[in-house]
C-alpha cells in the first residue's frame, strides 16, 4: 500500500470587505500579518503561509506598517509567505473580460518587485467558474487551477456517467475550457477549511484526523491528501507546529507535512492515476439543486454594477484606445493607479452586492474616482491629439468625435461648444459677462469636413463661466458663450474620427408627427394594452414586446426567494405617446403601471432574525398595496434595427423584485449568452437535479435566441441578470429590493432595498440568423460611448477625418477587447477573441503576447474556436 502524504497548507481566505467594512477587515489582516512575522522569526517548523492568492493584501497591511516592507520582502524571498499571482481575488462573471486579465496581469507584475509569481490558478470561493479559465490560465503560463464551486464530486466509489460533464469522481480532474485549452483543476471537495484549528491535544486530534482523514480520502485520487488550515479571516494558529507533530505521533504510517501548493501539486502530478473525470466550460453548480449557486448576487445592489461597467469602460474602451489611435504617451502610472483602484471594487463580497452597506457604500466612492481619473486621462490624451489636426480648411465652430471601440457605432451626440469667451481676471465682470451676452448668431447648421449637411438640434446656452488650468501658468477664469449640439453619429466607422463644423445655415424642415417608430428595418405601434413589433423584413410580429413583473423578495443579497404565497403581478400599459421626431432618430415614451404590495409581511422579518435558512421561510407579502410607475424612453435610429430603452422608476416599496418580460415570439431549446471572452451556449430547462423554482443566468453584454431562422439579441448595460421563461421569453432583472446581507448571521442592510430614482438601459434586436453576429456587435456596443471635443481651426499633420484599420475588424465572428499599450514595452497592443466555435482563416501575419504581454513569436493564420488572441500593431495610422 502507498504511503499516504497529508499536505497541510496555512492560510486565510481574506474577504477584504464583506459583514464588517473594509477598515475593520483591515486592523485585523494587520493582527494576522504580525503575527505571521512572529511566528516565522520563532518557529523554524512553521514553513510558510498562503496569504489567499491576492497581492492586496501586502498594500493594505504596508498601509499601516510601511516599516515592515524589508521584513515582508526576505520572508517573501524564502517562500515562507506566499503572494499573488492575482492582485485581487475578483468576481468572475460581473466584471468585464479585460478587468478579468488585468487582475492576473497587474498581480503578475507587482509580484516581480517582490520575488517570483506562484503559479497557481486560486479561486476558493468564486461564485462560478468562467469557461474559459484554462485558456485564461495557461495564456498567464498556470497549469494548474484550485476551486472551491461548481463541481460535484461524486466520491471514490462511485461511477461517473459519461455524459455528466460538470461531476468528478475525484477532487482532481482534468478541466477543458471553451477553446479546448486543458489544466488539471483541483476541487476543495470538503471545502477550503477542512484543515482549519489542528488540535493539538491527542485526544480531540485522534478524533479529528479519523474523520477528515475520512473525509478527505473519498475524493483523492493519489496518497497526497490536501487539508487547508485556514478559513474566512482565520488568525494564524500559532501551534500548529505542535498539533503536526501530535499527528505524526498518532499515525506514524502516515507522513504529515506542513506543506505549500507548489509542492503538493508536484506530488499529486506524479501520482495521478491515468483516466480523471473531465469537466468542461464555465461551472456554475449546474448539476445541484440550484439553491447555493449564488447567480442571484448578479442583481443586488444593480446600482453597483452599473457603476463598475461604466468605470471599466471608461479605462478600457475610451482611454486605453485613445492613446493608441492619436499616438500621446501612455499614462502608465495613472493608469495602474486607476486600474488598482477599480479592481478593489471587485472581489465577490464587493461587486456581488453581498456585504453591510457601509462596504458599499466606499464602493461607490472608489468607482467616483476611477471616473475622475480616466475622465481627465481622456480629456489630457484628446486635447494634445487635436492640436495635430490638420482644420485649416474648415469654417465656423468644429468638433471632433472618436469612436474608440472596435465595432461601428450610430449613438446620439451631445457636445458643448464654446463660441467666444473672455478672461475676467481684471476684475470688470458685468463688462465682460455682458460682451458675451452681446453675440448675435445667426441661424446655424452642422456639417461634415466634406460640407454635408446633417441634422442636429443646435441651442444657445447662452453666457456661463468657465476656467482653464494650464499645465504653465496659473488657472484662468472666463465667461463663455456657448452651444449645445446634438446629432447622430450615423454608421461612424470602428476606431474612426470624424470632425464636423458648425456655420451659418437655414433652418431644416420639422418632421411630421407620428403615432408608432418605423425606420426601413422595424416598426413598434401600440395595440391595446400591448406594445407590438414588427420586423418588416422577416414578417417576424411580436403582439407583446415588453411587460414588467414584479414579485416578492424574502431572500436576501445573495439569493433570491419569492413567498410560495403569492403569484407574480403584472404591468398595464397606460400610455404611448412619440415624445421626438427627428431626420435621423424617434423617440417614443412608454407608460406601465403596476399595482405591488409595499412589502413582506412581519413573518420575514420574524424568520430573518431567527436566521431560518433564506428558502424554508414561509413569509408573504402584505396586503397594503401601492402603484410603482415604470416609464420606457423607447428610441430607434433611422439606419439601425436595435431598439434601445432607458426604463425610470422610483422604488419606495421593500422585499421585491422587478423584471422586464421580453416575449421573443420563437421557441428554442437553448440561447446564447455572453461571459467572459466566450459565448456560452445554455440550455433553456436546468437539470433534472434543478430543485429551485428560478433558474438564473449571468451574462456580461447580451442574450441571444433563435429557432434557427430568426433570432433575438437582447444587450444590457450592468443588467447582469437573466433568465428564460418557457423557452421562448427573456426575463432580464432590473431591480431585486432586500433587506439582509444572509449567509452566517444576522447583518441587516437597509440599503439593499435600493429605494429612490432607478434608471436602467437595454436594448432589443430582431434579426435573421445569418446577421448573427453583427447583432452581436450592435448588442457590445450599446454601453460603448463615443468621446466628443472641441477643437480650433488650424494646420496640423493629422486628419480631421480618419480610421485605423485592420484585417480583424473585418470579421464579424471576432470581438475586439482592447487596444492598448503594453505595459512594458509600449507597442501597441490588439486583443480579440473566436466568438463561434469555428476556425477561423486569419490572413495577414503578426507577432503575438500572451496575457502577461511577453512575446510568444509568430501567429498561426487561423483562430481556433472561442480563442483569445493578442497581437502586436505594426502601426496603427500614419502621423
Amino acid at each position: 500500500m502507498t504511503r499516504e502524504t497529508v499536505h497541510i497548507i496555512s492560510h486565510s481566505h481574506w474577504d477584504r470587505e464583506w459583514y464588517l467594512p473594509f477598515e475593520e477587515h483591515r486592523m485585523r489582516l494587520v493582527t494576522l500579518i504580525d503575527d505571521l512575522c512572529e511566528l516565522f522569526e520563532t518557529d523554524e517548523a512553521f514553513k510558510s503561509f498562503h496569504l489567499d492568492g491576492q497581492l492586496i493584501a501586502l498594500d493594505d497591511y504596508l498601509a499601516i506598517r510601511p516599516h515592515k516592507r524589508e521584513q515582508l520582502a526576505r520572508y517573501i524571498r524564502e517562500g515562507k509567505l506566499i503572494v499573488g499571482p492575482f492582485y485581487i481575488l475578483q468576481d468572475d462573471y460581473l466584471i468585464s473580460s479585460e478587468a478579468n486579465v488585468r487582475n492576473t496581469l497587474i498581480g503578475h507584475l507587482e509580484c516581480l518587485q517582490w520575488g517570483r509569481p506562484p503559479k497557481i490558478g486560486y479561486f476558493p470561493d468564486t461564485f462560478g467558474n468562467m469557461g474559459q479559465t484554462p485558456q485564461l490560465l495557461k495564456q498567464a503560463g498556470i497549469e494548474v487551477a484550485f476551486f472551491g464551486r461548481g463541481v460535484k464530486p461524486i466520491g471514490f466509489d462511485n461511477q461517473v456517467l459519461s455524459d455528466e460533464q460538470f461531476q468528478s469522481q475525484f477532487s482532481e480532474m482534468i478541466w477543458t475550457g471553451a477553446d479546448g485549452s486543458q489544466i488539471l483543476g483541483i476541487l476543495f471537495a470538503n471545502w477550503y477549511s477542512n484543515g482549519n484549528e489542528i488540535p493539538a491535544d491527542r485526544e480531540e486530534a485522534k478524533r479529528f484526523w479519523d474523520k477528515k482523514l475520512e473525509d478527505a480520502r473519498k475524493y483523492a485520487a493519489t496518497p497526497h491528501l490536501l487539508m487547508m488550515n485556514g478559513c474566512d479571516h482565520q488568525p494564524v494558529q500559532k501551534n500548529l507546529s505542535e498539533a503536526i507533530r501530535v499527528a505524526r505521533e498518532l499515525y506514524p504510517d502516515i507522513d504529515f507535512v506542513h506543506s505549500n501548493f507548489e509542492d503538493y501539486i508536484a506530488a499529486v502530478r506524479n501520482s495521478l492515476p491515468e483516466q480523471l473525470s473531465q469537466v468542461r466550460g464555465e461551472l456554475t453548480s449546474q448539476e445541484t439543486d440550484g439553491w447555493y449557486t449564488l447567480a442571484n448576487t448578479a442583481s443586488s445592489r444593480i446600482y453597483l454594477k452599473q457603476a463598475n461597467d461604466k468605470a471599466s469602460q471608461l479605462l478600457e474602451q475610451v482611454v486605453e484606445p485613445l492613446v493608441v489611435l492619436t499616438g500621446e504617451p501612455y499614462p502608465k502610472d495613472e493608469m495602474r493607479y486607476a486600474w488598482k483602484l477599480l479592481l478593489e471594487n471587485a472581489p465577490h463580497d464587493s461587486i456581488c452586492g453581498c456585504s453591510v452597506d457601509a462596504v458599499h457604500r466606499e464602493m461607490m466612492t472608489r468607482f467616483e474616482k476611477v471616473e475622475q481619473v480616466g475622465n481627465y486621462l481622456a480629456e489630457k490624451t484628446f486635447t494634445n491629439w487635436s492640436r495635430t489636426l490638420d482644420t485649416k480648411d474648415l469654417d465656423g465652430y468644429l468638433f471632433t468625435v472618436v469612436n474608440t471601440s472596435a465595432s461601428p457605432q450610430t449613438k446620439l451626440v451631445t457636445v458643448e461648444v464654446i463660441v467666444d469667451e473672455t478672461d475676467f481676471r481684471d476684475g470688470r465682470l458685468a463688462e465682460h459677462h455682458q460682451k458675451m451676452a452681446d453675440i448675435t448668431l445667426p441661424p446655424l447648421g452642422l456639417f461634415t469636413v466634406d460640407g454635408e449637411r446633417i441634422w442636429a438640434e443646435i441651442e444657445d446656452l447662452g453666457v456661463q463661466f468657465d476656467y482653464h488650468l494650464p499645465t504653465d501658468a496659473f488657472r484662468s477664469a472666463v465667461f463663455a458663450r456657448k452651444l449645445r449640439v446634438s446629432f447622430v453619429a450615423e454608421d461612424m466607422p470602428a476606431f474612426s474620427w470624424q470632425t464636423y463644423q458648425i456655420k451659418p445655415a437655414s433652418a431644416l424642415p420639422k418632421v411630421e408627427g407620428s403615432d408608432h417608430l418605423e425606420n426601413d428595418f422595424v416598426r413598434l405601434e401600440r395595440d391595446g394594452d400591448h406594445l407590438v413589433l414588427t420586423h418588416k423584413e422577416l414578417g417576424h410580429r411580436i403582439t407583446n414586446l415588453i411587460t414588467f413583473e414584479d414579485v416578492g423578495d424574502i431572500g436576501n443579497e445573495y439569493a433570491h426567494f419569492a413567498p410560495k404565497s403569492s403569484q407574480p403581478i403584472y404591468s398595464r400599459l397606460i400610455d404611448f405617446t412619440i415624445s421626438e421626431e427627428t431626420p435621423t432618430y424617434q423617440r417614443a415614451m412608454a407608460k406601465h403601471q403596476i399595482i405591488i404590495p409595499i412589502g413582506a409581511d412581519e413573518t420575514l422579518y420574524q424568520e430573518q432574525k431567527q436566521l431560518i435558512e433564506y428558502y424554508k421561510r414561509q413569509a408573504g407579502r402584505s396586503q397594503q398595496m401601492a402603484s410603482l410607475e415604470v416609464t420606457t424612453e423607447i428610441t430607434l435610429y433611422r439606419k439601425s434595427p436595435q431598439l434601445s430603452f432607458t426604463t425610470r422608476f422610483d422604488n419606495h416599496m421593500l422585499d421585491h423584485r422587478l423584471r422586464v418580460i421580453i416575449e421573443t415570439g420563437l421557441q428554442a431549446e437553448t440561447h446564447l449568452a455572453d461571459s467572459i471572452f466566450e459565448v456560452v451556449e445554455r440550455p433553456n430547462t436546468p437539470s433534472v437535479n434543478w430543485e429551485n423554482p428560478h433558474h438564473p443566468q449571468r451574462h456580461r453584454t447580451f442574450i441571444s435566441l433563435d429557432n434557427n431562422t430568426i433570432g433575438m439579441t437582447v444587450s444590457s448595460i450592468g443588467l447582469h441578470e437573466y433568465e428564460i421563461l418557457d423557452k421562448s421569453k427573456i426575463a432580464l432583472t432590473l431591480l431585486r429590493s432586500v433587506g439582509e446581507l444572509g449567509d452566517w448571521g444576522d447583518f441587516p442592510t437597509p440599503e439593499a432595498q435600493c429605494l429612490g430614482v432607478s434608471e436602467v438601459h437595454y436594448g432589443i434586436e430582431v434579426h435573421s440568423k445569418t446577421m448573427h453576429y453583427e447583432a452581436i456587435h450592435r448588442a457590445q456596443t450599446l454601453q460603448l460611448p463615443l468621446y466628443v471635443g472641441q477643437v480650433t481651426r488650424q494646420e496640423g499633420g493629422c486628419p480631421s477625418t480618419g480610421q485605423f484599420k485592420h484585417p480583424v475588424l473585418e470579421k464579424p465572428e471576432l470581438y475586439v477587447t482592447a487596444l492598448k499599450p503594453s505595459e512594458e514595452t509600449g507597442l501597441p497592443l490588439l486583443r480579440y477573441y473566436n466568438l463561434s466555435d469555428e476556425a477561423l482563416e486569419i490572413t495577414h501575419q503578426a507577432k503575438g503576447v500572451d496575457l502577461l504581454e511577453q512575446p510568444v513569436g509568430e501567429l498561426p493564420q487561423k483562430i481556433g474556436p472561442q480563442e483569445i488572441r493578442t497581437e502586436i500593431l505594426s502601426q496603427v495610422f500614419p502621423r
